[in-house]
């Protein structure tokens, strides 16, 4: 077992406090696992029979409607865990959304027994799970409370600026960026064309150039 193998809990502020003995069978009995991109990690219709903890990279956790719609839920990144998996894993239900690995990905696979054993013996690992639980579940209600009552353009200005980052390329079709806001293709499409005609931004084959960011963060930061 390599250092790094033995070492990931202390990425984890809430399992670094772990008792030795808790400690030593989260460490023993987990495994390290690496995952390639475009994985799809679960799926709808599966039952979870790991808790993931993120080491490096990104999952995409999106969920398919009955008409096809795809929106984007959320997203876990290194040092977090998979809200829906802790919800199914307690639950003992099966998933209702897919998580697909945006990156390669590596993390620490805790097995559903252990997983219920710890969150029955130590009161820190219990803390932990519900902790990043209730933290998640907070930012789902945000992204409902977007899409039922925030306007479109805003959420789309809002969300070119998070994609671009520090740069101004972003490389995403009209449907992906569909799914991103919860919102139809056509719907995305009509904007986007606006907001090149005001020239805010430019437009080629899956790819989005920023040209007025601050026009961007402006209508970004309008009250809906």
């Amino acid at each position: 077992m390599t250092a790094e193998t033995m070492n990931w809990i202390d990425r984890f502020e809430g399992l670094s406090k772990l008792e030795a003995p808790i400690r030593d069978i989260l460490t023993n009995r987990s495994t390290v696992v690496s995952v390639p991109k475009d994985t799809i990690i679960f799926g709808p219709g599966k039952a979870p029979d790991h808790l993931l903890l993120l080491l490096q990279g990104v999952v995409r956790v999106q969920q398919l409607s009955e008409n096809g719609r795809e929106i984007v839920l959320y997203r876990v990144h290194a040092g977090e865990s998979c809200v829906l998996t802790t919800a199914c894993l307690l639950a003992y239900e099966d998933y209702s959304a897919e998580g697909i690995a945006e990156t390669d990905v590596q993390a620490a696979a805790i097995p559903r027994a252990v997983f219920d054993d710890l969150i029955a013996q130590s009161e820190t690992f219990r803390r932990f799970v519900f902790s990043a639980y209730s933290r998640r579940i907070t930012d789902l209600f945000m992204v409902i409370e977007e899409i039922a009552f925030q306007r479109v353009d805003i959420r789309l200005a809002h969300k070119l600026l998070q994609l671009a980052g520090t740069g101004g390329a972003i490389s995403a079709t009209h449907q992906q960026m569909a799914a991103e806001l919860g919102t139809a293709r056509e719907v995305v499409s009509r904007q986007l064309r606006e907001f090149q005609r005001r020239d805010w931004i430019t437009q080629s084959r899956g790819a989005i150039e920023i040209i007025d960011r601050a026009a961007l963060e402006k209508l970004a930061a309008t009250e809906s």
